[in-house]
């Protein structure tokens, strides 16, 4: 038995070894040079057991043994517990980590257990840690919810059992979709092998040239005659599903044509982390959401910015000040889609050090990012600013539970100040308005 196990490992360790080989000769990624996924596939024993505990960025107790904390056997060899725990060994930010960084998108539970401490992590999609932070408060109001904002409200509930992440509590599909809730992980949306690619022809699909290069970057390489790149963030494109996933939910759009500035975690006290949003983010997140807002609000292909909102916009700086220029207008807590899939535009566009600040001209169109963050948000909904408040600022300060003078509890919602600021990425009070309202004026001029 001794002698069957030795050789079933040698083997394991040569397959992972060859693995990069074998993947650029049918396509898949020729080399790691600038990232462990780098557009494509990672080394194996980066996410499948093999790889030492010692070497794993962030273990914990279940991925470093070989079974689950309830003493089942790990999905498809992982060295977590399921995939996205697989995947927040290397994404979730240390315990105690106070300042974004890189590629961490979650805040761990410990770096969240006291009040007003805030996740830290400021990427454009948000930090999961929001899901664990819930929110009580006294209020007067009439509905069964006004006085409770629960953490699995803030974003999506993806299931990661190392790192306390759980199934929706409330909606057991996906709103608008069928999507089951209980099986919703990181590899719901992106593919972990990174099969999908980017050619110079603009197609994307599963086969063709080896992936040279991330795609996601401002300073990517671009596809051409020699090698293609990968899907924006890794997201999956037509025909994808997890093989652990039965039933049909195979998507039928492919990723959005988008590209992210290569500092893209940093608090936008200063400037705004611009993501140039190309086109077809909502028809992709529809592979899920195949209903949500089709009949409330325009988004997408269907969405396109009209000449008033596009005025709107641009002369929008707060409430209240109508004084902007299409020029300096654009603001990351209402993003929208340029229209184009012209990489060379969205390249020149994405920035994060206000080189380009220009807002909406004609073919513009608003999208599901437009108001609400892909993985999470400090408000519910995920959303990009807090609609069931109107207040931002009250007499030039957040609204908090620590507030001066706070409007009313039903206004701070439970939330320190701190977390109010963290929520809007540590933007300062003043670059609001003294009485700063919703940012649906942005685009409706509501105040």
């Amino acid at each position: 038995m001794d002698k069957v196990i030795t050789t079933y490992y040698v083997l394991f360790v040569l397959a992972a070894s060859l693995m990069p080989a074998i993947a650029s000769g049918f396509g898949a990624q020729a080399s790691y040079p600038d990232g462990f996924h780098n557009g494509g596939t990672g080394n194996c024993e980066g996410c499948h057991a093999g790889r030492p505990a010692s070497a794993l960025r962030n273990t914990s107790s279940a991925a470093k043994g070989g079974a689950t904390p309830a003493g089942l056997p790990r999905q498809s060899m992982l060295n977590g517990s399921d995939p996205s725990s697989t995947c927040l060994i290397c994404h979730s930010a240390p315990a105690g980590q106070k300042q974004p960084s890189g590629f961490l998108i979650a805040s761990s539970r410990e770096s969240l257990s006291a009040v007003a401490q805030t996740p830290s992590q400021l990427t454009p999609g948000g930090d999961f840690g929001w899901l664990l932070k819930t929110y009580k408060w006294s209020s007067k109001g009439g509905g069964a919810n006004d006085s409770f904002s629960p953490g699995d409200s803030h974003g999506h509930n993806v299931v990661a059992q190392d790192y306390g992440f759980s199934a929706d509590m409330v909606n057991a599909v996906a709103p608008g979709g069928t999507y089951p809730a209980d099986r919703l992980s990181c590899i719901s949306c992106h593919d972990p092998h990174g099969n999908y690619r980017r050619s110079a022809s603009g197609a994307i699909g599963l086969s063709g040239m080896p992936i040279r290069s991330s795609g996601s970057y401002s300073d990517s390489a671009d596809p051409d005659s020699a090698g293609t790149v990968g899907t924006y963030r890794l997201l999956a494109g037509v025909g994808y599903q997890p093989a652990s996933l039965a039933g049909d939910f195979a998507f039928k759009a492919d990723p959005p044509a988008a590209v992210s500035p290569p500092a893209y975690n940093r608090a936008e006290t200063s400037a705004d982390t611009r993501v140039a949003y190309g086109k077809g983010m909502t028809e992709w997140c529809r592979n899920c959401h195949v209903t949500t807002h089709k009949n409330a609000h325009p988004m997408g292909s269907t969405g396109k910015l009209t000449t008033e909102v596009i005025r709107i916009y641009n002369q929008y700086v707060t409430s209240g000040n109508r004084t902007g220029s299409k020029s300096s207008s654009y603001n990351s807590l209402v993003p929208y889609e340029m229209g184009t899939d012209d990489y060379s535009v969205l390249k020149a566009t994405a920035n994060s050090n206000a080189t380009v600040r220009s807002g909406p001209q004609n073919g513009a169109n608003v999208m599901c990012l437009s108001c609400h963050r892909a993985h999470a948000s400090g408000w519910d909904h995920m959303t990009r600013w807090n609609l069931r408040n109107g207040v931002i600022v009250n007499e030039g300060t957040f609204v908090g539970t620590d507030s001066k003078s706070p409007a009313s509890s039903a206004s701070a919602q439970g939330r320190h100040s701190v977390e109010t600021a963290k929520a809007y990425y540590d933007r300062k009070p003043g670059s609001f308005a003294v009485y700063q309202r919703s940012m649906c004026s942005k685009c409706h001029e509501k105040d």
